[in-house]
């Protein structure tokens, strides 16, 4: 729905604050990169912002992505992301390739902008407690579904 050059997602439970989103600007703006991704897994969070299992999975996922796009990722689902309307609009035309099954969008996001050999660039943010809403993350239905989708993505990357 977005109507600008430049589309930015951020999460509204407030984990994220808005006021971060001029670093994300800057960095596709500049030309730093074409993918921006937002990694909360560098500074301390707030108490109760993640849960310890949610915790383990997203370095677990981080490890994997690295290996598998030979590229280092700290957090693949951050729901701060940056790229381009042209990027994006290349992205979806490609969707299929990789399936179109992912709920969030992130890893949709991620493996579509690697197939097309976007620049990452990560931004660490500050993550908070959420002060709006209720997860919509079923930690074992949809790690679940976020694994198989890492396999089917390996399958499409790695065994080309």
């Amino acid at each position: 729905m977005a109507t600008g050059d430049i589309l930015m997602i951020l999460d509204a439970d407030m984990t994220v604050p808005p006021e971060d989103l001029p670093k994300f600007f800057e960095a596709i703006a500049s030309g730093k990169g074409e993918y921006i991704n937002g990694t909360r897994l560098v500074y301390p969070m707030e108490k109760e912002a993640m849960r310890p299992l949610n915790l383990i999975g997203n370095k677990f996922f981080s490890v994997a992505f690295s290996w598998l796009l030979n590229q280092r990722i700290k957090d693949t689902l951050c729901g701060t992301k940056v790229l381009t309307r042209e990027n994006y609009q290349r992205l979806i035309a490609n969707r299929t390739y990789f399936g179109d099954f992912d709920p969030f969008g992130d890893f949709d996001l991620i493996f579509g902008s690697a197939k097309l050999n976007l620049k990452f660039v990560e931004i660490p943010i500050r993550y908070r407690a959420r002060t709006y809403g209720e997860t919509n993350i079923s930690r074992f239905k949809h790690g679940w579904l976020l694994l198989k989708m890492t396999v089917f993505a390996l399958n499409k990357i790695k065994f080309v």
